[in-house]
């Protein structure tokens, strides 16, 4: 594996976890919002959607870095 290769795993790797860190802190975001008043639904749909937005991410990365399976 060439350097260039090597760094832009490293790279992706450390995108991966960014997000798989954040994609938690939302979920406990969203877990104590759960049992708030009605006014925080608009804030609790936009989480919401920030976080599948944040799994699609994370789907895409790990599909990257995962080799492919010969058939």
């Amino acid at each position: 594996m060439s350097e260039e290769a090597f760094d832009d795993v490293t790279s992706l790797q450390t995108r991966l976890a960014e997000l798989r860190a954040e994609h938690r802190d939302l979920d406990d975001a969203i877990a104590r919002l759960g049992g708030a008043p009605q006014d925080d639904e608009l804030l609790l749909r936009r989480l919401k959607k920030r976080k599948l937005a944040l799994k699609d991410r994370i789907s895409v990365i790990e599909r990257m870095l995962e080799p492919d399976e010969p058939a």
